[in-house]
């Protein structure tokens, strides 16, 4: 894999810009990248993804494979490490602990242990912030993350109409 999505990329491109109803060549396409190895995403925001009842959770039920699993030791164990910078962190608690309870150190863990970017909508928060922001403790951890459209590019992905 060299490319883990966050769920907001998927909850936004359903919300907005690649309804499936409207762009359903970006979620073939989306399968494409799975098929050859390209993009998944991990098994705790398939699960956040499967929660809701509309076409987005449908979608993620009919692709159990495009989640993959944390379980392996180093994934873990980069966990604990995330969990410990955080923990030690001036973060507002209240955010730091929603930050922990759900996917995101674990989609970070996990790019972090193979080798893959993470693509998330979140931006850089600024130094003095103290809200936890995904592309912060990616940065910190030396994960390489992008926003939806820059990982767009970067695979050269093209949705056009054909005759």
């Amino acid at each position: 894999m060299r490319y883990l999505l966050d769920a907001n990329t998927y909850i936004e491109a359903k919300n907005q810009y690649y309804g499936m109803d409207i762009c359903p060549a970006y979620w073939d396409w989306l399968d494409r990248q799975f098929a050859l190895g390209t993009i998944a995403s991990v098994d705790m925001i398939g699960r956040e993804l499967k929660e809701g009842n509309d076409d987005l959770a449908s979608w993620v039920r009919e692709r159990p494979d495009h989640f993959i699993s944390n379980d392996d030791e180093q994934t873990q164990a980069l966990f604990a490490d995330i969990v410990q910078f955080v923990m030690e962190g001036d973060y507002n608690p209240g955010n730091r602990d929603n930050f922990l309870a759900k996917a995101d150190p674990w989609i970070i863990a996990k790019a972090k242990a193979i080798g893959a970017s993470v693509v998330t909508h979140e931006a850089v928060a600024a130094a003095n912030t103290r809200k936890v922001k995904v592309p912060n403790i990616c940065q910190q951890f030396e994960v390489p993350c992008l926003n939806t459209f820059r990982f767009l590019r970067e695979l050269e992905a093209r949705f056009v109409l054909g005759q």
